[in-house]
Protein backbone atom coordinates (compact mmCIF):
# COMPACT_ATOMS: atom_id res chain seq x y z
CA UNK A 1 0.00 0.00 0.00
CA UNK A 2 1.23 3.51 -0.69
CA UNK A 3 2.14 5.98 1.65
CA UNK A 4 0.15 8.85 2.29
CA UNK A 5 2.39 10.79 4.67
CA UNK A 6 3.79 14.18 4.01
CA UNK A 7 5.46 17.01 5.89
CA UNK A 8 4.99 20.59 5.70
CA UNK A 9 7.03 22.97 7.82
CA UNK A 10 8.31 20.56 9.89
CA UNK A 11 5.06 19.03 11.01
CA UNK A 12 3.99 15.23 10.38
CA UNK A 13 0.87 14.65 8.39
CA UNK A 14 -0.70 11.09 8.30
CA UNK A 15 -2.34 11.93 4.51
CA UNK A 16 -2.66 14.96 2.93
CA UNK A 17 -5.96 16.01 3.06
CA UNK A 18 -6.95 18.91 5.14
CA UNK A 19 -10.33 20.36 6.25
CA UNK A 20 -10.10 23.77 4.93
CA UNK A 21 -10.71 27.06 7.54
CA UNK A 22 -14.33 28.20 7.29
CA UNK A 23 -16.15 25.36 6.01
CA UNK A 24 -15.78 22.91 9.05
CA UNK A 25 -16.23 25.27 12.36
CA UNK A 26 -13.67 23.99 14.85
CA UNK A 27 -13.91 20.36 13.62
CA UNK A 28 -16.22 18.49 16.55
CA UNK A 29 -19.65 19.02 13.99
CA UNK A 30 -18.26 16.47 12.10
CA UNK A 31 -17.98 13.64 14.87
CA UNK A 32 -21.54 13.20 13.73
CA UNK A 33 -20.00 12.25 10.54
CA UNK A 34 -16.59 10.38 10.49
CA UNK A 35 -13.95 11.31 13.22
CA UNK A 36 -11.28 13.76 11.87
CA UNK A 37 -8.78 11.69 12.51
CA UNK A 38 -9.29 9.82 9.26
CA UNK A 39 -8.02 13.12 7.40
CA UNK A 40 -4.76 14.68 7.35
CA UNK A 41 -5.25 18.25 9.32
CA UNK A 42 -7.52 20.45 10.22
CA UNK A 43 -8.01 24.02 10.29
CA UNK A 44 -10.66 25.85 12.02
CA UNK A 45 -12.81 28.39 11.60
CA UNK A 46 -10.75 31.87 11.33
CA UNK A 47 -9.73 33.33 14.58
CA UNK A 48 -9.59 36.87 15.29
CA UNK A 49 -8.29 38.44 18.42
CA UNK A 50 -11.56 39.44 19.96
CA UNK A 51 -15.59 38.31 19.68
CA UNK A 52 -16.89 39.14 15.84
CA UNK A 53 -20.67 39.33 14.43
CA UNK A 54 -19.72 38.99 10.94
CA UNK A 55 -21.34 40.73 7.91
CA UNK A 56 -25.18 41.63 8.20
CA UNK A 57 -27.49 38.66 5.87
CA UNK A 58 -27.12 37.72 3.07
CA UNK A 59 -24.17 36.18 3.59
CA UNK A 60 -23.94 33.67 1.06
CA UNK A 61 -24.71 33.19 -2.79
CA UNK A 62 -24.83 30.52 -5.38
CA UNK A 63 -22.88 31.21 -8.73
CA UNK A 64 -22.21 28.91 -11.43
CA UNK A 65 -19.87 26.00 -10.11
CA UNK A 66 -19.24 28.03 -7.30
CA UNK A 67 -20.52 30.43 -4.10
CA UNK A 68 -20.25 33.70 -3.13
CA UNK A 69 -19.64 34.11 0.88
CA UNK A 70 -19.01 37.29 2.58
CA UNK A 71 -19.55 35.99 6.24
CA UNK A 72 -17.06 38.84 7.84
CA UNK A 73 -14.78 36.44 9.80
CA UNK A 74 -17.79 36.03 12.39
CA UNK A 75 -16.10 34.09 15.32
CA UNK A 76 -15.60 33.83 19.52
CA UNK A 77 -13.01 34.96 19.32
CA UNK A 78 -9.19 34.15 20.65
CA UNK A 79 -9.76 33.06 24.47
CA UNK A 80 -12.70 31.33 23.92
CA UNK A 81 -10.53 29.13 20.72
CA UNK A 82 -7.79 28.43 23.49
CA UNK A 83 -10.12 28.00 26.41
CA UNK A 84 -12.92 25.98 24.75
CA UNK A 85 -12.11 24.79 21.72
CA UNK A 86 -8.86 23.81 21.56
CA UNK A 87 -9.19 21.52 25.13
CA UNK A 88 -12.23 19.71 23.19
CA UNK A 89 -9.59 18.69 20.48
CA UNK A 90 -7.03 17.81 22.63
CA UNK A 91 -5.23 14.26 21.59
CA UNK A 92 -7.59 14.16 18.32
CA UNK A 93 -4.96 12.37 15.98
CA UNK A 94 -4.86 14.81 13.41
CA UNK A 95 -3.03 18.08 12.72
CA UNK A 96 -4.69 20.92 14.16
CA UNK A 97 -4.38 24.38 12.48
CA UNK A 98 -5.38 27.55 13.60
CA UNK A 99 -6.74 30.17 11.23
CA UNK A 100 -5.95 33.68 12.40
CA UNK A 101 -6.91 36.92 11.06
CA UNK A 102 -6.74 40.61 12.39
CA UNK A 103 -7.39 44.69 11.51
CA UNK A 104 -4.08 46.01 12.20
CA UNK A 105 -0.67 44.38 12.66
CA UNK A 106 -0.91 44.13 16.66
CA UNK A 107 -4.16 42.41 16.04
CA UNK A 108 -1.93 39.44 14.43
CA UNK A 109 1.29 39.69 16.69
CA UNK A 110 -1.48 39.23 19.88
CA UNK A 111 -2.88 36.10 18.44
CA UNK A 112 0.48 34.35 17.85
CA UNK A 113 1.91 35.01 21.62
CA UNK A 114 -1.81 33.66 23.15
CA UNK A 115 -1.22 30.73 20.93
CA UNK A 116 2.25 30.20 21.30
CA UNK A 117 2.03 27.49 24.09
CA UNK A 118 -1.22 25.87 23.08
CA UNK A 119 -1.73 22.77 21.56
CA UNK A 120 -2.08 24.12 17.95
CA UNK A 121 0.45 22.17 15.70
CA UNK A 122 0.63 25.20 13.12
CA UNK A 123 -0.97 28.63 12.58
CA UNK A 124 -2.42 29.78 9.10
CA UNK A 125 -2.04 33.66 8.77
CA UNK A 126 -5.25 35.16 6.83
CA UNK A 127 -3.67 38.03 5.59
CA UNK A 128 -6.33 39.07 2.85
CA UNK A 129 -7.96 40.85 6.24
CA UNK A 130 -8.24 44.82 5.39
CA UNK A 131 -5.91 46.66 7.40
CA UNK A 132 -7.74 48.88 8.74
CA UNK A 133 -4.81 51.60 9.88
CA UNK A 134 -3.88 51.88 6.22
CA UNK A 135 -6.84 52.73 4.81
CA UNK A 136 -8.61 49.44 4.17
CA UNK A 137 -6.82 47.60 2.05
CA UNK A 138 -6.23 43.62 2.50
CA UNK A 139 -2.33 42.98 4.34
CA UNK A 140 -2.14 40.98 1.48
CA UNK A 141 -2.12 42.87 -2.00
CA UNK A 142 1.29 44.45 -1.27
CA UNK A 143 4.76 42.90 -0.46
CA UNK A 144 5.26 45.66 2.08
CA UNK A 145 2.22 45.35 4.20
CA UNK A 146 1.96 41.39 4.10
CA UNK A 147 5.69 41.07 4.88
CA UNK A 148 5.50 43.36 7.80
CA UNK A 149 2.78 41.06 9.49
CA UNK A 150 4.77 38.01 8.93
CA UNK A 151 7.86 39.61 10.61
CA UNK A 152 5.79 40.99 13.57
CA UNK A 153 4.07 37.73 13.98
CA UNK A 154 7.83 35.65 14.15
CA UNK A 155 8.56 37.37 17.21
CA UNK A 156 5.80 36.13 18.68
CA UNK A 157 5.79 32.56 18.08
CA UNK A 158 7.85 29.67 17.85
CA UNK A 159 4.98 27.60 15.97
CA UNK A 160 5.43 27.00 11.84
CA UNK A 161 3.39 29.86 10.00
CA UNK A 162 1.54 28.93 6.76
CA UNK A 163 0.41 32.26 5.25
CA UNK A 164 -2.97 32.12 2.86
CA UNK A 165 -2.63 34.26 0.00
CA UNK A 166 -4.97 36.21 -1.62
CA UNK A 167 -5.55 35.57 -5.66
CA UNK A 168 -6.91 39.23 -5.89
CA UNK A 169 -3.02 40.40 -6.88
CA UNK A 170 -1.34 41.66 -9.61
CA UNK A 171 1.59 39.22 -8.86
CA UNK A 172 0.81 36.43 -6.52
CA UNK A 173 4.22 35.28 -6.98
CA UNK A 174 6.12 38.69 -5.63
CA UNK A 175 3.69 38.04 -2.74
CA UNK A 176 4.64 34.84 -1.52
CA UNK A 177 8.64 35.71 -1.62
CA UNK A 178 8.26 38.53 0.43
CA UNK A 179 6.62 36.54 3.03
CA UNK A 180 8.70 33.69 3.21
CA UNK A 181 11.50 36.23 2.97
CA UNK A 182 9.56 37.32 6.48
CA UNK A 183 9.58 34.16 7.74
CA UNK A 184 7.04 32.15 6.61
CA UNK A 185 7.14 28.39 6.98
CA UNK A 186 5.12 27.76 4.59
CA UNK A 187 2.39 29.52 1.78
CA UNK A 188 -1.55 28.15 1.46
CA UNK A 189 -3.09 29.45 -1.28
CA UNK A 190 -5.81 30.32 -2.81
CA UNK A 191 -7.96 32.29 -1.07
CA UNK A 192 -11.25 33.14 -2.59
CA UNK A 193 -11.43 35.42 -6.09
CA UNK A 194 -14.11 39.14 -5.54
CA UNK A 195 -16.89 38.19 -7.01
CA UNK A 196 -20.40 39.59 -7.09
CA UNK A 197 -24.19 38.67 -7.71
CA UNK A 198 -27.02 40.98 -8.86
CA UNK A 199 -30.93 40.55 -7.75
CA UNK A 200 -32.88 41.59 -10.76
CA UNK A 201 -36.12 42.84 -8.89
CA UNK A 202 -34.43 44.90 -6.41
CA UNK A 203 -31.42 45.94 -8.56
CA UNK A 204 -29.17 45.57 -5.43
CA UNK A 205 -26.41 43.17 -4.96
CA UNK A 206 -27.31 40.15 -3.55
CA UNK A 207 -24.33 39.98 -0.44
CA UNK A 208 -25.31 42.66 1.80
CA UNK A 209 -21.65 44.01 1.55
CA UNK A 210 -22.07 44.23 -2.21
CA UNK A 211 -19.02 41.69 -2.90
CA UNK A 212 -17.71 38.49 -1.50
CA UNK A 213 -14.99 35.48 -2.31
CA UNK A 214 -16.18 33.20 -4.45
CA UNK A 215 -15.60 29.54 -3.97
CA UNK A 216 -16.17 26.27 -6.13
CA UNK A 217 -14.97 24.27 -8.70
CA UNK A 218 -15.20 27.44 -10.68
CA UNK A 219 -11.79 28.70 -8.99
CA UNK A 220 -9.73 25.38 -9.60
CA UNK A 221 -8.44 26.65 -12.72
CA UNK A 222 -6.68 29.69 -10.99
CA UNK A 223 -5.81 27.62 -7.84
CA UNK A 224 -3.64 25.29 -10.42
CA UNK A 225 -1.84 27.86 -12.09
CA UNK A 226 -1.34 29.95 -9.12
CA UNK A 227 0.27 27.40 -7.16
CA UNK A 228 2.10 26.21 -9.80
CA UNK A 229 3.61 29.94 -9.75
CA UNK A 230 4.17 29.88 -6.28
CA UNK A 231 5.70 26.31 -6.19
CA UNK A 232 8.50 27.45 -8.80
CA UNK A 233 9.45 30.75 -6.87
CA UNK A 234 10.03 29.77 -3.17
CA UNK A 235 11.94 27.35 -1.36
CA UNK A 236 9.17 26.68 1.77
CA UNK A 237 6.47 24.14 1.08
CA UNK A 238 2.99 24.92 -0.81
CA UNK A 239 -0.37 23.87 0.71
CA UNK A 240 -3.06 23.93 -2.44
CA UNK A 241 -6.62 24.27 -2.29
CA UNK A 242 -9.07 26.24 -4.48
CA UNK A 243 -12.53 24.35 -5.76
CA UNK A 244 -10.57 20.99 -4.98
CA UNK A 245 -14.37 18.07 -4.52
CA UNK A 246 -12.87 14.97 -6.53
CA UNK A 247 -9.48 13.19 -6.06
CA UNK A 248 -8.26 14.09 -9.45
CA UNK A 249 -8.10 17.31 -8.54
CA UNK A 250 -6.19 16.39 -5.77
CA UNK A 251 -3.35 14.74 -7.57
CA UNK A 252 -3.37 17.11 -10.47
CA UNK A 253 -2.66 19.92 -7.14
CA UNK A 254 -0.26 18.25 -6.04
CA UNK A 255 1.21 17.67 -9.58
CA UNK A 256 1.33 21.39 -9.58
CA UNK A 257 3.61 21.55 -6.98
CA UNK A 258 1.43 21.24 -3.62
CA UNK A 259 2.68 19.50 -0.64
CA UNK A 260 -0.38 18.99 0.84
CA UNK A 261 -3.99 19.66 0.00
CA UNK A 262 -7.24 22.15 1.14
CA UNK A 263 -11.24 20.73 1.17
CA UNK A 264 -13.47 23.78 1.77
CA UNK A 265 -16.54 24.51 -0.39
CA UNK A 266 -17.32 20.63 -1.73
CA UNK A 267 -17.99 20.34 2.09
CA UNK A 268 -21.49 21.69 1.77
CA UNK A 269 -22.48 19.77 -1.14
CA UNK A 270 -20.92 16.66 0.02
CA UNK A 271 -19.52 16.33 3.58
CA UNK A 272 -18.25 12.72 2.86
CA UNK A 273 -15.55 14.86 0.19
CA UNK A 274 -12.40 14.36 1.77
CA UNK A 275 -13.10 10.53 2.97
CA UNK A 276 -13.61 10.14 -1.35
CA UNK A 277 -11.20 12.10 -2.21
CA UNK A 278 -8.53 10.48 0.06
CA UNK A 279 -9.51 7.13 -0.93
CA UNK A 280 -9.17 7.70 -4.43
CA UNK A 281 -6.15 9.09 -4.46
CA UNK A 282 -4.51 5.93 -2.16
CA UNK A 283 -6.05 3.77 -5.25
CA UNK A 284 -4.91 5.39 -8.15
CA UNK A 285 -1.15 5.99 -6.17
CA UNK A 286 -1.47 2.07 -5.81
CA UNK A 287 -2.59 1.40 -9.41
CA UNK A 288 0.49 3.59 -11.02
CA UNK A 289 3.17 1.83 -8.73
CA UNK A 290 3.80 4.98 -6.85
CA UNK A 291 5.18 3.57 -3.63
CA UNK A 292 5.28 7.59 -1.99
CA UNK A 293 2.61 10.18 -2.94
CA UNK A 294 5.84 12.53 -2.25
CA UNK A 295 6.99 11.80 -5.63
CA UNK A 296 4.39 13.12 -8.01
CA UNK A 297 4.93 16.51 -5.90
CA UNK A 298 5.82 19.28 -8.25
CA UNK A 299 6.16 16.65 -11.05
CA UNK A 300 4.12 18.60 -13.75
CA UNK A 301 6.05 18.74 -17.17
CA UNK A 302 5.37 22.53 -18.79
CA UNK A 303 5.60 22.58 -22.75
Amino acid sequence: MSSLKVNVAGVAFKNPVILASGCCGFGREYDKLYPVEKLGGLSLKGTTLLERQGNPPCRIAETPSGMLNSVGLQNPGAEVLLKKELPALAGRDTVIIANVAGSTPEDYCAIAELLDDSEVDMLEVNISCPNVKEGGAAFGTSCETAAGVIAGMRRYTTKPMMVKLSPNVTDIVSIAKAVEGAGADAVSLINTLLGMRIDLKTRRPILHNNVGGLSGPAVFPVAVRMVWQVANAVQIPVVGLGGIEKWQDAIEMMMAGARAIQIGAALFSDPYAPLKVLAGMEQWLDENGIADINEIVGTVRPW
